[in-house]
């Protein structure tokens, strides 16, 4: 059945008007992207949007952190009893190793003394629960659930048992996005262990390998080298580890060597960080009444 010209004008215009929504709402959205990309004018309204978020987010973890609590709950007594003696055990090695370091660090204090220098502030550190994993393939984020009102801040350290994790790329009022070191827009100071060569440590976007591709072909590199964060840069504390050194290549014609390390952090199994605030970062300290605060003297 043909349209009557009154249903034909009416059906245009409807037309014209979803046409000029469609193209107000791409020149405000260009606008917008513009002004965020320029001026970060849109930061607050993200930090505003990130709180009501939250809930979501932590609603998403609930079934996790439920299924650790049922697995922590119900464990058997035979396994409670085995990981109590390893424990028992642990604590009896790091004892004997703690009495030791008690009386280098004693012998530090006086050779600081003669030499008339300033004792090292202690690191401060606070632990944060992983809650999310970017899914990503080619982004290597991940957040955790502290945030600003924490005192996190952008460029802060997160580490492991292991080594260095990330660092933290967005803070939010009550969470922290924090890249890892294998992404592959990230880059880490540092030097190798053995004889305090230093370079630059790259992403690669593999999960398990980094990339030194800053050393000449006669550089005094080894497989089995410990790389530590150099401390320059001033975004990671200095002699945290960083990675092993697993391969060096050489190829004819090419200026630098290419090698490859293993990230020193299990960083597709961690579950849990340690943000670290350095020496020269005691502003942005803990707020009081927080989470407890470990204290690790510098050695």
């Amino acid at each position: 059945m043909s349209l009557t010209t009154t249903e034909h004008e009416l059906s245009s215009f409807r037309g014209t008007t979803s046409g000029l929504r469609l193209t107000l709402i791409c020149i405000l959205s260009l606008i917008l992207m513009v002004l965020d990309h320029q001026n970060q004018h849109l930061v607050k309204i993200r930090e505003a949007l990130s709180i009501v978020v939250y809930p979501v987010q932590a609603a998403i973890n609930a079934p996790f952190a439920l299924g650790r609590w049922a697995d922590e709950t119900f464990s058997t007594r035979g396994r409670l009893l085995e990981e109590n003696q390893e424990l028992h055990q642990d604590v009896l090695m790091q004892s004997a190793r703690l009495q030791r370091m008690i009386a280098l660090e004693a012998e530090n204090v006086r050779l600081r003394a003669l030499l008339d220098s300033t004792a090292k502030v202690a690191d401060r550190v606070l632990i944060a629960e992983i809650v999310s994993v970017d899914m990503n393939p080619f982004r290597h984020t991940i957040l955790i659930n502290k945030g600003g009102r924490d005192g996190v801040y952008v460029g802060q350290a997160l580490i492991d048992a292991g080594g260095i994790v990330g660092q933290i790329t967005r803070d939010q009022p009550f969470a922290a996005e924090a890249m890892l070191v294998t992404d592959a827009d990230h880059a880490l100071p540092v030097e190798i262990a053995r004889n305090q060569l230093r370079t630059i440590a790259m992403g690669t976007g593999d999960i398990d390998r980094l990339a030194l591709p800053f050393l000449p072909r006669n550089a005094d590199v080894q497989p089995g080298d410990l790389l530590v964060s150099s401390g320059l840069g001033r975004a990671f504390p200095a002699g945290y580890p960083v990675g092993t050194i697993v391969d060096v290549r050489s190829q004819a014609g090419q200026p630098f060597l290419e090698v490859d390390a293993e990230p020193a952090a299990a960083l597709n199994q961690i579950r849990e960080g340690l943000l670290i605030w350095r020496d020269d970062d005691l502003q942005n300290a803990l707020p009081d009444g927080q989470a407890t605060i470990a204290t690790e003297e510098s050695r």
